[in-house]
């Protein structure tokens, strides 16, 4: 499936635009993900960076997680809608927080990562999803 979404925060100063496929969509289950998305797990898929185009009043923190792996999240600083991030680790992709796409339709997730801390009344269903 070939895309071509805009993805925006709550008040929708902050815009990414995404062309062609994600080179992965998934679903985290990790602890810092809880916290980032404010919910049982996040929604992410990753682009190329030249693949994705921001525009925008953009805010950035930088977290270092227990791992040692670093990564930058780029929010909206009017409304805090955090709506992609980079991460250390994967130099050239920008994730994009699939929520922030919201009424378009959108790919499924392939990866469940960290279902370690999976909340026990979770399930993520799908016949070619990846557990993790």
């Amino acid at each position: 499936m070939s895309v071509e979404l805009t993805a925006t925060c709550r008040c929708g100063q902050l815009a990414v635009r995404v062309s062609g496929e994600p080179l992965r969509v998934s679903v985290c289950h990790c602890h810092e993900c809880q916290r980032r998305s404010g919910s049982a797990f996040a929604w992410q898929g990753r682009w190329n960076e030249d693949a994705v185009a921001s525009a925008g009043d953009v805010a950035s923190w930088r977290n270092t997680g227990t791992s040692g792996g670093a990564a930058t999240f780029n929010f909206c600083p009017h409304c805090g809608s955090t709506l992609f991030y980079t991460n250390d680790s994967l130099p050239g992709q920008i994730a994009v927080a699939m929520g922030g796409f919201a009424s378009q339709p959108q790919p499924a997730p392939h990866f469940s990562v960290y279902e370690n801390r999976r909340q026990p009344w979770l399930a993520v269903n799908g016949d070619d999803v990846e557990h993790m």
